[in-house]
């Protein structure tokens, strides 16, 4: 039984206030994520309920009541209080999958600070860039990611404690690093939650973007509202599901959906840091019995490639809801899913801007496979004229449109007021995707409108890789375009100009792709080097990434006037 009513019903009676009334939240009031997402569902009687069921490498496993995740959060707030970390400071984190990240985040909250989580598989460079840019107070982090931040503390003046989450004594601390064991800690029961407002910061997430370094999305509390009606009419979660959300907490998802939507919905949460593998899933699957199961199109291509044969090894009967999020869904996954689980994937459609679902399919209403679907009710959409911004007919394509307003919106780009300002035109905020309506209303994904790569549901910037790769001591230039890729719809391909008296060999191939793997992130690594004698430029020197990428996907190359000639 879904908990939605029809959608048409809901938009035509929709305000923000059913996600307020039912949170218990009056404007004005004081609005703490990491209170809701624990002490409230403790207050709701639900204090012995799991919150967390966890499952790591080599057996490992460890499941946490809401109770638990209510003194563990008081505890790393207290813990962060007591170090000197202010209200509005920035706290990273820096983990693998493990529940420190996600008692952590709740934690910081608590605390007032903002958290701003980042992915463990980042290099020192992608670190650096991100934390240099927030200014961030402190970082929490495991041994196996130490080595990363030593590097790099000497040159983050803000930064003033490295907080290590599974140091066992044996090594001595370095200057600014401090243990902090959340299990063996002591419990601290009660502990005031900082008293943050509507428009109080809480999580700070770094975006890729096409001509700069990364962007740092500024959400507020008030975005809960946002996330945690969407989480209950898009995922459809009730209070007895057993919730899989398989997006890093480096990302958006995984902290809209993968933390705050699922906590403030009071529902029990899987996480499992173990790798992918078509049968490692599908055991998770079957022995916490999912039911409401949130992934990728890559995860749910790579386990189409696995094949139908090794799901008949599993009983997949408890699910009952399958969404998905990143990027778009091809029709043939959506078919897929209901042929061999008997439910179809529902599309979701949104970015780390929005905080939330802005696009979606939902229970109950008829999927278009390969339709992005309809816009989330309390959502104004629309497709826009890309040289005018004004609203085109049906049918048309066209640049995705929103109406500022919804409570998860981004408040800014940290210390990037006039990127911001760009992301607005005719009173629309631009997502920079372009798509269009179809005669019923459903939304069809087109591409993006810049040079974004989008690899497994991840932002790739073309720069920040480009950037990386001319501190290679071989590269002279450098462009960064997509390539097509059936798992991952695109992955990473480099044009590279060598400096004279370097060759171009596999060796020197490989060298290139593990120097970027390691400055920045296996997901930024190029997946094909194509070394070229020259690269096409305008005659202003700009390097005109869209001809190498029509190359690449066999598209026409457009207008060249403007290239410098030979």
């Amino acid at each position: 039984m879904h908990n939605i009513g029809s959608y048409n019903e809901r938009l035509n009676n929709f305000s923000w206030k059913i996600a307020e009334d039912e949170l218990g939240y009056k404007p004005g009031d004081v609005i703490n994520i990491g209170w809701y997402c624990s002490d409230r569902i403790c207050n709701m009687g639900k204090g012995e309920k799991l919150a967390l069921k966890w499952e790591g490498l080599g057996g490992k496993a460890k499941n946490y009541t809401y109770n638990d995740l209510r003194q563990l959060s008081n505890t790393i707030a207290d813990f962060l209080q007591k170090l000197g970390i202010k209200p509005e400071e920035r706290v990273c984190l820096f983990l693998d999958r493990i529940p420190e990240l996600y008692i952590g985040f709740v934690g910081i909250l608590k605390s007032g600070a903002i958290a701003q989580p980042l992915f463990s598989a980042f290099g020192e460079d992608s670190l650096h860039v991100r934390m240099e840019n927030s200014g961030a107070t402190a970082i929490i982090t495991q041994k196996k990611h130490l080595g990363k931040v030593r590097k790099i503390v000497a040159t983050l003046p803000n930064l003033k404690h490295v907080i290590i989450v599974d140091d066992n004594g044996k090594n001595p601390l370095q200057d600014k690093e401090v243990a902090f064991i959340m299990d063996e800690a002591k419990r601290v029961e009660v502990f005031e939650s900082f008293p943050t407002k509507a428009e109080s910061p809480s999580v700070l997430h770094y975006t890729s973007g096409t001509t700069g370094m990364p962007k740092g999305v500024k959400h507020v509390h008030y975005s809960l509202i946002s996330q945690y009606l969407s989480s209950k009419w898009v995922l459809d979660l009730q209070d007895d599901d057993i919730y899989w959300c398989t997006a890093d907490p480096g990302w958006v998802t995984g902290t809209s959906y993968g933390i705050i939507g699922a906590w403030a919905c009071g529902v029990t949460q899987c996480v499992n840091d173990i790798g992918f593998s078509a049968d490692a899933w599908y055991a998770f699957i079957q022995k916490h019995k999912i039911t409401v199961w949130y992934s990728a199109p890559t995860a749910i291509r790579s386990l189409m490639k696995a094949g139908e044969e090794v799901i008949k090894n599993y009983d997949l009967s408890s699910l009952r809801h399958l969404a998905s999020v990143g990027e778009p869904l091809n029709a043939e996954a959506v078919i897929w899913g209901e042929k061999v689980f008997g439910l179809p994937f529902h599309d979701s459609y949104w970015q780390t801007e929005t905080g939330s679902i802005m696009i979606s399919n939902y229970p109950g209403m008829k999927i278009k496979p390969g339709s992005m679907g309809k816009p989330f009710p309390g959502i104004t959409a629309t497709i826009l004229d890309p040289d005018t911004y004004e609203p085109v007919p049906t049918g048309q394509a066209g640049l995705i449109g929103i109406k500022p307003g919804w409570p998860s919106m981004m408040r800014m780009y940290w210390n990037n007021q006039e990127i911001y300002d760009a992301k607005f035109k005719n009173g629309w905020y631009i997502p920079g995707d372009r798509s269009y309506i179809d005669g019923d209303g459903y939304y069809w994904f087109i591409g993006r409108d810049d040079d974004i790569i989008n690899t497994g549901g991840h932002l790739v910037s073309p720069f920040e890789v480009e950037s990386a790769l001319i501190e290679h001591p071989a590269v002279a230039e450098s462009a960064v375009v997509a390539k097509p890729d059936f798992v991952n719809m695109e992955v990473v391909k480099a044009f590279v100009c060598l400096k004279p008296g370097f060759i171009a060999s596999p060796e020197l191939d490989l060298e290139i792709m593990n120097f970027i793997r390691k400055r920045l992130s296996p997901l930024a690594m190029p997946q094909e080097i194509e070394f070229v004698p020259s690269l096409p430029k305008t005659r202003s020197g700009k390097i005109m990434r869209r001809i190498l990428k029509a190359q690449e996907w066999g598209e026409e190359i457009g207008d060249t006037s403007s290239l410098e000639d030979d």
